[in-house]
């Protein structure tokens, strides 16, 4: 079993089901409204325990009834929340997304207790780190904490992984030195790198500016596509699940979350592992909501039973 530790956001998602996201000066109506547990970090470390890793989480909630729920979901998925802290000035995160009739969605954040996860905070957690496997951070909270986690990661040898949402250009050298496995989306890949995904060619061009940071292990996820991974060397494409698609949210959290929870630390079956992710993920996008939508073990077996 895989010792999972997560550094990151936790969020209440509300989510505004639309037909479109509305022109400049539009009024449309929302077609539904629904309320969610979710937040990136949060969906990383639920789809970690889902898929049977021991996962910890370090982060901060509000003191109000969604940080109450917030903890106490953690809690209801096996995650140990003792370095999940209660700011009495802050709200816990919101983030509310725009749900398109295709699936596909845009989200607007406000951070609230998440911008408060400081150095101190991770600093708190430090006996925690050397129990951990891997260490997972993303960019929805303050880049000192995760500069702080990854440090404490490699003093004691777990591995580390960075997931760079949402985008932000020109992230620390030593940052990226400190991350064994780097996994951007197409998007966020242009923004760290300059260069555009267009084919295999400028993938590969992508993960060797990674590689020349210091960065081991790298896996640029495609969206239904699929993934393009680079480790060592093994280079190629993890073909995406052709499934309906219901709601997007928390498809790249899940798909980290649960490659974390059955990559082995030394990386030797990252492309068995890919192909698990890319099931966990399709699994996902077929249902609403984020928390909510992530699949158990049991379910991404079966259905990789049936592929």
């Amino acid at each position: 079993m895989n010792r999972v530790m997560v550094v990151g956001s936790i969020n209440v998602d509300r989510i505004l089901q639309i037909p479109q996201l509305p022109l400049p000066g539009e009024t449309i109506k929302m077609t539904g409204l629904t309320s969610a547990a979710g937040g990136k970090g949060a969906n990383q470390a639920v789809a970690a325990a889902r898929s049977g890793a021991q996962t910890t989480f370090v982060g901060k909630v509000g003191a109000d009834a969604d940080g109450k729920m917030m903890r106490q979901t953690l809690r209801d998925n096996q995650i140990e929340v003792s370095a999940v802290t209660v700011e009495a000035q802050a709200v816990t995160g919101q983030a509310y997304v725009l749900l398109q009739d295709s699936g596909q969605n845009s989200i607007i954040i406000n951070s609230g207790a998440n911008n408060l996860v400081d150095a101190a905070a991770v600093q708190a957690a430090q006996a925690r780190f050397d129990q951990q496997d891997f260490v997972i951070a993303e960019l929805e909270t303050p880049l000192s904490a995760t500069l702080t986690a990854f440090r404490l990661a490699h003093q004691v040898q777990a591995r580390t992984i960075l997931n760079p949402a949402p985008a932000q250009p020109n992230l620390p050298a030593e940052l990226l030195a400190l991350t064994d496995l780097i996994v951007p989306n197409e998007t966020e890949s242009a923004s760290l790198t300059g260069i555009q995904i267009t084919d295999q060619e400028s993938m590969a061009a992508s993960a060797a500016f990674f590689h020349q940071q210091g960065i081991a292990a790298v896996v640029i996820t495609l969206g239904a596509a699929g993934c393009y991974y680079s480790y060592a060397d093994q280079q190629g494409i993890m073909p995406g699940l052709s499934v309906p698609v219901a709601d997007t949210t928390a498809a790249g959290d899940t798909f980290i979350g649960a490659l974390a929870a059955k990559l082995q630390p030394d990386f030797n079956n990252l492309v068995a592992t890919l192909q698990y992710a890319t099931q966990a993920s399709a699994l996902t996008v077929q249902r609403m909501g984020a928390l909510p939508s992530i699949p158990n073990q049991a379910a991404v077996l079966a259905a990789l039973a049936t592929n």
